[in-house]
Formats: structure tokens, sequence, C-alpha cells
């Protein structure tokens, strides 16, 4: 089935293939944020998200069970822009790249991978390709999300280093604009530098050292009762403890004996504890009994020190599989995403415990090699959410392929511990607002919805430089080019900042390489300057309709 919309001669199109969320929302992006004509090649029209996509302005569906030669020049390859391969089948996609380019030899290829290390090999089959990994884009903002942190991007533009962060956490003279949340949950508003109601800021790097995950210091005291705590609070710590007690008293005794200086008794107390103790009729009464509590003390000793070390080949631990583990990140769901996500939180030096409900999750040998705890359940429920330590942990992130079980593994969590921050991921927009209000210290991010945009923007390579996600939204780094009688051609720069959807950083005038980031709110527009702006989705397409000749 082909279902038809007019299309406006003379003007190409893209093709973007797949039926699953990340689909849906790249065309969305691209024919609602960009008002581009878009054809979508999918299995079905009436399932999955295809009735979604059907709805959109400019979109034209195409049936077709496979990516071949048929399909491709029923959605008009040859004439298109950019092609988006995004089925859930690395091969089936490097396949389609293969057919597509010797159908257009200048087609833009936007791949989604699964297989990073296969996409880095696939990337120099062709002349134009862009190979992207939903689950690489969206890993950092569940770990920042997780670490308490604001964003984790750090973009790098023009020979200057942007980046996001709070408010107080950057030099004045390095704030380029303000970055204050949206009202009711939605696209965060841009405000002037100045501005000190938004919180966070979109910043210039100088050269001045900041650790954007650096945890507040803990007090030393408590870093030693922590210590102490790892060491001897299980079974083989105790009976430990009991024993260097043991030879405590026993050294204590001999110290009081007074022909024993401080080294005899040392001396002393680990003779007797070997089994060689000196008798006689001149050994006093306080040297006996350290003899008799120092030489049972070394007969215990050898044979706990025998079971720790058979407990260690067995669980890998001396601790055994129950040990106390604290300030750590629970990451429930190993598939794609949470595989990413536990990775990174381990390079950042953060403890992790994984969950997941089978052994043949992908992230399990992952998980195992680099020796972190594995507990193998369903994650919504009590014991195995105990057994990860949520009375103890900072954060769980909640990523299975299931809204109804990551909602169910966030509130049951929540029940459990009222401290830890949960971040679950969530395909339903409104369902994950509606969560992120209620339930306390709860973050919602949809993977589609923070991957979607760079897809889109791969489509438009030339328009869209970066992306950098805020929150469960994302802003653009764009640049755009002043057309010929555009609204803001023999504007002034500032005429570019359009309330709280765009605000100009840069300008480049045309003809020349450098960028200028200090532009003059009087400088004058002319066609052909470019703009360096950051915007919401909406405020790049209205700056974008702006700069179109009339």
């Amino acid at each position: 089935m082909v279902t038809d919309l007019p299309t406006r001669a003379g003007r190409s199109h893209f093709v973007v293939c797949g039926d699953d969320s990340l689909a849906s929302r790249m065309v969305e992006e691209l024919s609602v944020r960009y008002g581009e004509q878009v054809t979508v090649i999918l299995p079905s029209a009436q399932r999955g998200h295809g009735p979604i996509m059907a709805r959109l302005p400019g979109v034209r569906l195409i049936e077709r069970a496979d990516l071949d030669q048929h399909a491709f020049l029923a959605a008009d390859l040859p004439s298109a822009r950019a092609l988006a391969l995004l089925r859930q089948d690395d091969l089936g996609n490097f396949h389609g790249a293969l057919r597509a380019q010797e159908l257009n030899s200048d087609l833009r290829l936007v791949v989604a991978i699964f297989n990073t290390s296969l996409g880095d090999r696939i990337r120099t089959f062709f002349t134009d390709c862009a190979v992207l990994s939903e689950s690489s884009m969206a890993a950092p903002s569940f770990v920042a999300a997780a670490l308490g942190e604001p964003t984790p991007s750090h973009v790098r533009l023009a020979g200057r280093t942007l980046y996001v962060a709070r408010r107080d956490d950057a030099g004045t003279g390095q704030v380029i604009c303000g970055v204050a949340p949206g009202a009711d949950g939605g696209s965060p508003r841009l405000t002037a530098p100045q501005d000190a109601s938004s919180g966070l800021v979109l910043a210039a790097a100088d050269g001045t050292p900041r650790n954007p995950l650096a945890r507040p210091r803990r007090h030393p005291l408590r870093a030693v009762a922590r210590m102490f705590r790892m060491l001897f609070w299980h079974k083989f710590g105790v009976a430990f403890a009991c024993l260097i007690a043991v030879l405590g008293v026993g050294f204590v005794l001999l110290t009081m004996v007074p022909r024993y200086t401080t080294a005899d008794a040392v001396y002393l107390t680990f003779l007797d504890a070997a089994g060689a103790a000196v008798t006689g009729p001149q050994v006093s009464t306080p040297e006996r009994i350290a003899q008799f509590l120092l030489t049972f003390d070394g007969l215990a000793f050898l044979p706990l020190v025998t079971a720790a070390i058979v407990g260690a080949r067995l669980t890998g631990s001396i601790h055994g599989r129950d040990r106390p583990i604290s300030d750590h990140v629970i990451v429930a769901g190993l598939g794609n995403v949470g595989t990413r996500i536990l990775g990174q939180l381990h390079d950042l030096g953060v403890g992790v415990v994984c969950v997941d409900k089978t052994e043949n999750a992908a992230g399990v040998p992952l998980a195992r090699r680099l020796g972190l705890k594995v507990v193998i359940g369903e994650t919504y429920r009590e014991e195995t959410l105990l057994a990860a330590g949520i009375a103890s942990c900072q954060a769980l992130v909640s990523v299975t392929d299931s809204d109804i079980v990551n909602l169910e593994t966030a509130l049951h969590a929540r029940a459990l511990a009222e401290r830890p921050r949960i971040v679950v991921r969530l395909y339903d927009d409104d369902l994950a607002e509606r969560v992120q209000k209620t339930v306390g210290n709860t973050i919602s991010r949809s993977v589609s919805y923070l991957a979607a945009p760079a897809f889109a923007a791969a489509m438009l390579e030339h328009q869209v430089l970066r992306t950098i996600p805020v929150g469960r939204h994302v802003l653009l780094i764009a640049e755009v080019a002043v057309g010929e009688e555009a609204e803001l051609a023999g504007g002034r720069v500032d005429d570019v900042h359009d309330g709280s959807d765009v605000r100009l950083i840069a300008f480049r005038h045309r003809g020349e390489t450098g960028v200028d980031w200090s532009p003059r709110p009087a400088d004058h527009l002319r066609p052909g300057d470019g703009l360096v702006v950051v915007a919401t989705r909406a405020g790049l397409s209205r700056v974008l309709a702006r700069c179109r000749p009339r």
C-alpha cells in the first residue's frame, strides 16, 4: 500500500526505513520541525508506529517487507537527498545501504547500528555515510541523571568547547546564555547571560580546571567507618575481628609482666600464637593467661584463613555474594542501553550492581568481565531489589525494553527506599512527564526522544552542528546561512534572538573562515553570512524559515 500526499515540484525528499519509536520521532523532526517531505518504507502502515507517522504532514508511507530495489524505486530513491536505515538489524541495514548506493551514488546515508565496532567498518564502504548508535547517544544522559548532573555534554565547536553547567559552577565571563527549565516539563528556555533566573547556563570553557562529575568530599571519619564496615561486617570479618581482639588482650597481659619490654611482649605474643609458649615455675599468672589465650587463638586462626581463601575462590570475594555495598548505582536491564550505561559508570569509577531477568542478557558478559555484581531476577521484585542493595545505593536506572516493567521497578524501589535517585526509561511521553511529577526524586528519559534529533541532524548535516541533551529534551547548535532576500537579510544581529527559543552565540561573516564569538548587537546581516545559534527544536525551524530566500 502507498499513502500519497501532494508533493512540491522539484523539491528533494528524504527516505526513512523503519517503524519503531526512533523512526517515528525522526520523521516527526523532519516533517514537522523542518517542513521536509519524507517517504517512509515500513512493513505495515497499520501496525507499530505506522498510524502515527501517517498523520504527520508531508509524509507518505510505502509498505514493503524487504528493502530491495523495488521498494527503493517506489520511494523514488534516485531523487532523494538522504536515506535513513533504522531497522533493528545491522546486516539488513548494511545490505540496504549497498543497494541504495547503486541507485543513487550521491545519496547521504544515515545508518542505525547496534554493534559499534561493526559500524566503524561499515562507514568505510560509502562516500557519504553517518553511522549512529541510538543507545550510545542516549546512555550519557542516563548516566548524568543517575549521578545528579545537569547534562553530560561537552561540545567542541569552531575552536571552543561549550558545556552546560550550573550557574554557580561557571565564571561570569564564560556564560554564553542561560538555560531555564520549560513550563510543565516542556522544552528548556534560553535566556540572556545575565538573567539569574536560569539555574543552568551554556558556557564556554576557558582552560579553568573543572571536573563536572566531581562529588562533594566525604568526611574522613565516615570514609574510615565505611572501610571498617567493608572489612569486618560479614561472617569472616567478625571472626577475624574476634581473633585480633584476643591477640590484643594477650599482648596487654604480657606488657603487665615487669621483666618484659614492649618489644619482648610483641615477640612473645606471636610466639605464643604460633604454639611455642615457654612454660615454667617462673611464669606469672598474667603470662599464663596470655599464653592460654594466644595459643588457642593461633590454633583457630589457620582454619579461618583457609576458609576465607576457599570462599574467595568459590564466590570471587571473601565477603561472599551478600557482601555489603553502598553509594552504588543499580542498572536494571542489561540490553544495548543498559550495557553502555554500566560501562560508562564503571569508567567513571562509580560502583555498579547489574540486574536482569536472564543470564543471557547482552550486558552480562561485560559485567562479569569488569567484576561487577550481577543479580539475576525480575527487576521489579522486592527480593531482587534488596539483593542489589536498593537501601544503600545512590541511584537506580531502569532501562528494560518494557514501560510497565520500568514503572513497576521504580515504584517498588521508591517504596523500599526514599533516598536513591530513580531514572526510568519510558517510551510514552505523557506517562513519563506525569511519573516525573508524581513520584519523588524520579527522572524519566526516552532513548528515541534523545536520539531522534541527532539522527535528523545527520540527515541535515549542513544545518545542525551538535545536539545537547538537557533533561528530557535537547538543544541544537546550528549554523544557518542568511539567504538572498531572506527576512533577516539587512537586519541586525540582535534581531536573530527569538524569545526564549533562539540565541545567537557566534557570527561568521560572508567569505571568512573565522567565527566571531562576540558579535555586536548592532552589526548588520548580509546574504551569505553564517549565524551560529543555539535553539530549541521549534526555535530552529523558525530561524531556518527566516533565513530562507523569499
